[in-house]
């Protein structure tokens, strides 16, 4: 399994709007480009980026394939409307919690 790890933080004024499109796109957009979603974290309080999530492939070349598709292109450009600071890491997935 290939893991995809995304962490961001939501910019300010745009919380409702990171909603919908958390709710209307986010995880159907994903599976579409054959990356299943696998875990999501909002940090109430503390340092670090307020959300982290995670999605997985069955192989490294899904993954790349996904992420250098015009699909990933337009959903990250949307995503990045809503959100700052944004960063990924591709690794390989140990079925338990990673960051």
């Amino acid at each position: 399994m290939i893991k995809l790890i995304m962490t961001w933080n939501i910019r300010e004024g745009k919380e409702t709007e990171y909603l919908e499109f958390l709710n209307r796109d986010f995880v159907k957009q994903l599976e579409g480009m054959g990356i299943q979603p696998t875990d999501a974290w909002y940090q109430v309080w503390g340092h670090g980026k307020q959300v982290l999530a995670g999605g997985a492939s069955s192989t490294y070349e899904e993954m790349e394939n996904a992420l250098e598709s015009e699909t990933w292109q337009s959903f990250q450009a949307k995503l990045l409307t809503f959100v700052s600071d944004f960063e990924l890491r591709v690794v390989e997935g140990t079925g338990e919690f990673q960051l």
